[in-house]
């Protein structure tokens, strides 16, 4: 852990000038860089962004359209399912949009309120400093030659205690709308691939069996390698794409269950084939 923090100070302090004031840690460097290299997930946020809209695509719009089948029209489920489609995928757009603002917010917010504390209590935020490295056990000794190379430029010193003491992240606000995009669509497409029968077959139940042995391939597939590209082993990515076969079975189920009670209870008149 305190090679990490090293390696982090260094990343940061490179951009501010002060390497001349870290020199004592290129030790540590030095013996990180000869390591071996770890297997760490490479997927990136607009992966995880996809795999979010992908993932609600495929359950909530395959719940709607297997519920409204109850009803007996396929016209209906076409345009209600659709309808969700494009109301989904603009909610989830601008919700993770939304999102990305707040956090926005907040960093700066925190990274405001930091910069008042280290110039008016340097003392109690360098004592802030050892209690950080102290969680880790890393003895204050050890330590000093870090904590001595922060007092030296004080927006490194904020840099730290945001990336450490509060561990927020500086948001990127440019991807903003490309993570919105990014959601949207893979929302968009995971919802389409159980309507695309209800466009094919004139037969509701035929749509609706032909939906559902989709669905289920989908569910299992991309629960399978949603698990993959994050990292876990094949027992888990197995384990994930069960997971992902319960999640949506059960909101069909319920879904269309719901519906075809409430459509043969003759509430609100009814509704007409």
């Amino acid at each position: 852990m305190f090679d990490s923090v090293v390696r982090k100070f260094h990343a940061n302090a490179a951009t501010a000038g002060v390497e001349k004031d870290t020199k004592s840690m290129s030790t540590a460097e030095a013996s990180t860089s000869t390591r071996h290299e770890e297997p760490h997930s490479k997927v990136g946020d607009f992966m995880r962004d996809a795999i979010l809209g992908f993932a609600d695509g495929l359950t909530v719009p395959f719940a709607l359209t297997a519920g409204l089948s109850a009803v007996g029209s396929i016209r209906l489920v076409i345009v209600g399912g659709l309808a969700e489609l494009f109301a989904g995928a603009i909610s989830m757009g601008l919700g993770a949009w939304l999102a990305v603002q707040s956090d926005k917010h907040a960093y700066y917010v925190e990274e405001a309120r930091e910069k008042r504390e280290v110039q008016q209590f340097p003392e109690k935020e360098e004592q802030e400093i050892y209690d950080i490295f102290n969680q880790y056990h890393i003895s204050r000794e050890s330590s000093k030659g870090v904590v001595d190379a922060l007092k030296v430029n004080p927006d490194i010193w904020v840099q730290f205690m945001m990336d450490f003491e509060l561990k927020l992240e500086r948001p990127n606000s440019h991807k903003a709308w490309i993570s919105a995009l990014v959601i949207s669509v893979a929302y968009f497409l995971g919802g389409l691939l159980p309507m695309i029968p209800y466009f094919i077959y004139k037969n509701i139940m035929d749509a609706l069996y032909t939906s559902i042995g989709i669905s289920v391939a989908v569910l299992l597939l991309f629960g399978y390698v949603k698990a993959i590209v994050i990292g876990q082993k094949k027992r888990h990515a197995v384990y994930s794409a069960i997971q992902m076969l319960a999640i949506g079975t059960l909101a069909a189920g319920a879904s269309y269950g719901i519906v075809s009670g409430v459509n043969s209870s003759n509430i609100g008149g009814g509704a007409s084939n």
